[in-house]
């Protein structure tokens, strides 16, 4: 990856190659919102991936975060058979890290959002119990860009890496098929807080207001995933997901991704203060003061093509 000049390379392997998202693919994409890759990791790599998820669970770190953020997900075993959140997983293990920084997984992101660079800007591994009725197994609608508002980039992405075969028994993720594309209606400053603050049947409705406003239909679609392959969506598409009725957990890492062009911009609420989010007080400082989200610690480089420039595009 490194070219030993302090630049970074990329390189894919023919097999690799064949594995990009074409023309057709991209568009689709473009369209719907949403898109299932082909094979990006193989099987040895994803049960590397639960392993690794494994030991983090029982408490392995290569090492932890300086500060702890004012909304970080952190599951723990105190916290019971609930749904399982932990964030900035690529950054506190590096079993984890080595198996989602596939270059190849940062090339179909990039073709994807039509940038030519790619930076980690999240990760939060998953687990959705198999236990009947657990009301946090449901996963109200939400988009992804709501909690991001501090970021400048409208072209980030998120990767859904499942541990295993992934269908709608298990609870899978679902998206409304072209959301992304609707002109958005009925924001306020409760969108920047986390679903699990919100009001499940507030969120039901601004669906269907925004619906209604784009003339659209609500489709939604389970995404069936078979192991060793990702689902992508946009970061305006609206998702979710239900109820794990498998009897086996249902394992993953939802991978957040942004181009090279995003950076840290001001969101100003209703009350005068600004919007946060935990990258602010983790990762270092531009001259100008803003947080730095192409930070490499907490923001690595996923991708870059040949000859790209500073921006990523």
């Amino acid at each position: 990856m490194s070219t030993g000049t302090g630049e970074l390379r990329f390189e894919l392997t023919a097999g690799e190659l064949e594995l990009l998202p074409d023309e057709a693919d991209v568009a689709f994409y473009a369209e719907h919102g949403w898109y299932l890759s082909r094979q990006v990791f193989s099987d040895a790599e994803v049960d590397a991936l639960a392993a690794a998820a494994e030991a983090y669970y029982a408490g392995a770190r290569s090492r932890e975060l300086p500060v702890r953020p004012p909304r970080l997900a952190a599951w723990k075993p105190a916290d019971g058979p609930v749904q399982r959140h932990n964030d900035y997983v690529h950054y506190e293990s590096d079993p984890i890290a080595r198996v989602l920084r596939k270059p190849l997984l940062g090339a179909v992101a990039a073709l994807l959002a039509g940038v030519s660079e790619i930076r980690v800007f999240q990760s939060t591994l998953i687990l959705k119990p198999a236990v009947a009725g657990e009301p946090s197994n449901v996963v109200p609608w939400h988009i992804d860009k709501h909690y991001w508002s501090t970021s400048s980039s409208e072209r980030m992405l998120t990767a859904f890496v499942p541990f295993h075969d992934c269908d709608e028994e298990m609870g899978t993720l679902t998206v409304v098929d072209g959301s992304h594309r609707w002109r958005e209606v009925g924001r306020e400053d409760s969108v920047t807080r986390h679903f699990a603050d919100r009001d499940r049947g507030d969120l039901e409705r601004l669906l269907a207001l925004n619906a209604a406003h784009n003339g659209a239909e609500v489709r939604k679609v389970p995404l069936v995933i078979p192991k060793g392959h990702v689902s992508f969506h946009h970061c305006r598409t609206y998702h979710g997901s239900g109820p794990n009725v498998s009897g086996r957990p249902r394992r993953a890492v939802s991978f957040h991704l942004q181009d090279g062009a995003n950076e840290y911009r001001r969101f100003p609420l209703s009350d005068g203060g600004a919007a946060v989010y935990n990258h602010d007080v983790l990762v270092r400082r531009l001259p100008d003061g803003r947080p730095d989200y192409a930070d490499p610690e907490f923001c690595p480089v996923l991708w870059r093509s040949a000859g790209a420039g500073r921006d990523g595009c």
